[in-house]
């Protein structure tokens, strides 16, 4: 087995690739990975059918001889505000979307990617017996915070996600695994950090669609995030007023957590919002823009972007849900546009995008 100067040795390296924290712990299954069964059993996965995947809850069999896990977290919180402080300060009268402060800049699994592939370089070299292993960059079939949790990197809050009370819960997160059997961070008589959510409910109070059935418990299929990005069919309509102006995930629950009030900053440009040459920018974008775009465009603009995951259906989709949502004054420019932007998206031969044009229409008409 590696020393503790080995795991001491592996985080050193982790940080001086950019990364927030790193853990290590063995690649075991934990009591989180039983409870994920029946989270399944009760439909809270909705369409995503790619969480049925055994591994999810069988770690030895992502990788054979696996022993441990490296799990590491990167910072992406930015300086710009949240998404209720961006729309009591509304820079213009245009309907403006939101779009998930983790997607506003450059695809999260590449700068993941950069970082743990740097790291398992460094393995190869401090450990040059053979020896497999495996990066996932949000990726892969495995519960990252939950092998988070056991390195002792944070805990589970109510909001389902990993908190730190130093950084909150604005870090990605990635993981290594490895044949290596390493000392763990925890000894065994370490219990990972104890819970700090204590009384508080303000992530459930908060959520829109009500997505947080009960403290820890998320049902993915009320969820704003599920539905502007998971969800390839209709977003159902007892969700879309709910939805408001969120085109592409949602922070509610985030920005809500006591914990991320004063969650340091990152310093990389990488998560930057995207800006483009026409003027156009991720960061409170012009709903007109995106209803409008095409697929050509889509495919332009979001290379090397993690939107790509919602598909050129799905953001317009999204954006005429946001439009009937906004608050535009008849008569006005913005209305006529809008409204005329609408008609046409309600021909459209995508029965999503029809769908959601023809219901914003008949909240804005």
């Amino acid at each position: 087995m590696g020393s503790a100067g080995d795991t001491a040795w592996i985080v050193e390296q982790a940080s001086r690739l950019g990364f927030s924290m790193c853990g290590v712990v063995p690649a075991d299954k934990f009591p989180e990975h039983a409870g994920f069964e029946e989270w399944l059993t009760r439909g809270y996965g909705g369409e995503m059918s790619y969480l049925s995947d055994p591994r999810r809850r069988e770690p030895g069999h992502v990788l054979a001889g696996a022993r441990s896990v490296i799990v590491c977290a990167l910072n992406y919180n930015t300086a710009h505000p949240h998404s209720s402080e961006a729309a009591a300060a509304s820079r213009d009268g245009e309907p403006r979307g939101w779009i998930s402060r983790y997607a506003w800049g450059r695809d999260y699994h590449e700068v993941l990617w950069e970082r743990l592939n740097g790291l398992e370089d460094a393995l190869v070299e401090r450990f040059p017996g053979p020896h497999r292993s495996r990066a996932y960059a949000d990726t892969g079939p495995i519960a990252e915070r939950v092998f988070a949790k056991y390195a002792g990197l944070g805990w589970l809050g109510k909001n389902t996600l990993l908190l730190n009370e130093k950084w909150g819960s604005w870090f990605f997160l990635g993981a290594i695994i490895t044949t290596l059997e390493l000392t763990p961070s925890l000894t065994r008589s370490e219990a990972p950090p104890g819970d700090l959510c204590g009384s508080c409910r303000q992530c459930l109070d908060a959520c829109p669609t009500g997505a947080l059935v009960e403290p820890y418990v998320l049902d993915a299929r009320r969820c704003i995030s599920y539905l502007t990005i998971e969800l390839r069919s209709n977003v159902p309509e007892e969700f879309r007023e709910q939805i408001g102006r969120h085109v592409y995930g949602c922070d509610i629950c985030q920005e809500v957590c006591p914990y991320n009030r004063e969650a340091p900053v990152t310093n990389l440009a990488d998560f930057e919002p995207r800006q483009f040459p026409d003027g156009e920018i991720l960061f409170e974008p012009r709903l007109e823009w995106l209803a409008g775009m095409s697929e050509e465009e889509f495919q332009e603009k979001f290379r090397g972007s993690a939107m790509k995951r919602t598909k050129w259906r799905g953001l317009v989709r999204n954006a005429c849900i946001a439009l009937g949502n906004g608050k535009l004054r008849p008569g006005s420019a913005e209305h006529g546009r809008v409204v005329e932007l609408l008609e046409r998206n309600a021909e459209s031969p995508e029965s999503a995008i029809a769908v959601s044009a023809r219901w914003a229409l008949s909240r804005i008409q």
